[in-house]
């Protein structure tokens, strides 16, 4: 027994090395993730070229499509804001705090912010993110000799596995969202509720599977106390920072410090999502203005006064960074792929290579490679969704099935690419290096998990003409 342990143990170390050595390499060769967007445009635009366009043309196209993100635009950073001022919420804190005290070993510690991270993700991404990490800072001061590096992946675990199955898929969320589906795009789909989506047996067995696959590798790979690489060996310090809001100093800072308008405003928006949830149901009210609007008003609740709601806020703003510069971009992919027709030959190549049995697992693949350049589940999914959805429809494929075929595949790269660490790094103080070796380990168990479950649960779900009204 005692060998088999050992055997399990220098098999985790040599699958962690391994990792280090592909984190080492990309962290030196591979560009920010904003050079990626500009990479992608450069190469949608040189086969635009090749197919005829003129430059002119192209650089019209590019320019149209521009701004034709901007409302999604806004809902993708609104998310990332949202998830952020209810994970800092001192309610939240205090919960935190308490959930520590469960884990007592290092291998139970990693797992258990693995399941913490994967769980919050499936809520909201940007939620989960923060509130795994802080978790994280409190479960590494209570549990000595834990692996910073095993426990850091595992709080960004969701982010790699099962975020884009939950409740804030950019692309689940926008199918079902009319005013922010394209024109072109809607021609091709329609809109694609999340009943069809979100909420199906098929995707809950996804999430249980991956999860219990990836919260498995947590347990197995974290390295004993005696061969762990704890935070204070690599000079990471965890201490707290006592957030002191102050007083009012004249009384025009009053209200800053009173929960009136607090109150108001939470009545109002509690009444309008009863109207909601009376007038459309709990599904399909849930788009991306009411999923945001539902984080706002909540993370406005937990602060209690304005001046703790901005000051959280403030905090967020810098992490919306990456998203207000790169959607415009992806934007501008999308108007060159719609106006040049290139979407159209990619639709025949897929058709060209898949049959409607493969098609999931051609379009997993194929999502999993561009999550490497394109590392944005919304901007992402509005380049790839014009030539996927036509060749579900033209190989007759549920088009439910392909958004959930991007969902689950398109997290997978996230463990490689260090575009979405960014917040659980300026929060831990890590960096990517630290990650990457546990994250290409999950990555390497999950790909194929990923892409079978893919192809298997598609024999489930009959082909559905699209909803176009």
């Amino acid at each position: 027994m005692a060998d088999q342990r050992q055997a399990k143990q220098e098999e985790a170390g040599v699958m962690a090395k391994f990792g280090m050595t592909l984190a080492d390499w990309s962290e030196r060769w591979f560009p920010d993730a904003y050079v990626f967007a500009l990479l992608a445009v450069a190469i949608v635009c040189a086969a635009a070229l090749a197919l005829g366009r003129t430059p002119n043309q192209v650089a019209i196209d590019f320019g149209k499509g521009f701004w034709g993100l901007i409302p999604f635009t806004m809902q993708m950073a609104f998310i990332v804001i949202g998830g952020y001022v209810v994970a800092v919420a001192p309610p939240v804190k205090r919960l935190i705090v308490a959930m520590a005290a469960f884990p007592k070993t290092p291998k139970v510690a990693v797992a258990y912010i693995g399941f913490v991270s994967i769980a919050a993700s499936l809520i909201s991404w940007g939620f989960g993110l923060i509130f795994a990490g802080s978790l994280m800072k409190e479960v590494m001061k209570r549990v000595p000799g834990v692996d910073y590096r095993a426990i850091g992946a595992a709080a960004y675990l969701g982010l790699g596995s099962v975020w884009a199955l939950g409740l804030s898929s950019s692309a689940a969320l926008l199918m079902a969202t009319k005013a922010s589906i394209p024109a072109s795009l809607y021609k091709i789909s329609g809109e694609i509720p999340l009943s069809l989506t979100l909420f199906t047996w098929q995707n809950l067995v996804m999430i249980i599977v991956v999860s219990f696959v990836a919260i498995w590798i947590c347990y197995a790979s974290t390295p004993n106390a005696d061969k762990a690489k704890t935070a204070e060996m690599a000079g990471i310090q965890f201490a707290d920072v006592p957030e002191d809001l102050g007083k009012p100093k004249v009384p025009g800072e009053y209200l800053e410090y009173s929960p009136i308008l607090t109150i108001i405003i939470c009545l109002l928006g509690f009444g309008y999502l009863g109207f909601l949830l009376a007038t459309k149901g709990a599904m399909s009210m849930l788009d991306l203005n009411t999923y945001n609007f539902m984080f706002l008003i909540f993370g406005m609740l937990l602060h209690w006064t304005p001046k703790g709601f901005l000051k959280a806020a403030g905090k967020s703003v810098p992490m919306t960074g990456g998203v207000l510069l790169q959607f415009p971009l992806y934007a501008g992919i999308f108007g060159v792929l719609m106006g040049s027709g290139l979407n159209d030959l990619l639709a025949k190549f897929f058709v060209s290579v898949s049959t409607q049995g493969t098609l999931p697992v051609v379009v997993g693949a194929y999502s999993a490679i561009m999550g490497l350049f394109l590392p944005s589940g919304g901007g992402k999914w509005v380049v790839e969704a014009p030539y996927v959805l036509e060749a579900a429809n033209q190989l007759k494929v549920n088009l439910a099935w392909i958004v959930q075929v991007y969902n689950a595949a398109e997290a997978l790269p996230n463990f490689i690419n260090p575009f979405w660490m960014l917040p659980l790094l300026g929060l831990s103080g890590m960096k990517a290096r630290d990650l990457a070796g546990f994250s290409v380990l999950q990555l390497i168990f999950l790909t194929p998990t990923v892409l079978i479950l893919l192809y298997l649960l598609a024999k489930t779900m009959p082909y559905v003409a699209p909803m176009i009204s």
